[in-house]
């Protein structure tokens, strides 16, 4: 089983950005946890982060054949991205959307995603163990054959 792991704006600035909403942790320490995570599940995971949302609509559409998984972060263009969720939506590839901070719980803006619309699930509001609960939950899917 392959996985590939999508953090968009801003994410790259974990540890430094607003420790009190996304804590002292950095990136690094996130692809940490899901890689060691993973292996020991005999899981392959890619990392990909970027601020644009063209590269992130990009590398959905690299995905298509060659990953059995997307784990997807969009961050602020979870609001505002109709391409984000399109792709994924094109790629047909089963994504879990997630977030670090409980995005119900923060300015109205952020109530509204588009992204999770195109997704199998959405996790808020868990820090670093939601992907790993975005993890857990694409494995049973595809190991249950999409259902």
């Amino acid at each position: 089983m392959k996985l590939l792991v999508i953090n968009g704006p801003n994410l790259n600035m974990l540890g430094i950005r607003e420790p009190g909403i996304y804590g002292n942790r950095t990136l690094a320490d996130l692809t940490a946890l899901i890689r060691e995570y993973c292996g020991k599940k005999g899981i392959e995971t890619d990392f990909f982060c970027s601020n644009h949302e063209g590269t992130i609509v990009d590398k959905i559409q690299e995905a298509y054949g060659c990953r059995d998984g997307i784990i997807i972060n969009p961050a602020a263009y979870t609001h505002t991205s109709i391409a984000i969720p399109d792709a994924i939506r094109a790629v047909g590839i089963p994504c879990v959307e997630v977030h670090l901070s409980d995005i119900q719980s923060r300015e109205e803006f952020r109530r509204i995603s588009f992204t999770s619309e195109a997704c199998i699930a959405t996790i808020t509001g868990k820090h670093f163990q939601g992907y790993l609960e975005a993890v857990d939950i694409l494995e049973k899917h595809i190991l249950n054959g999409g259902r």
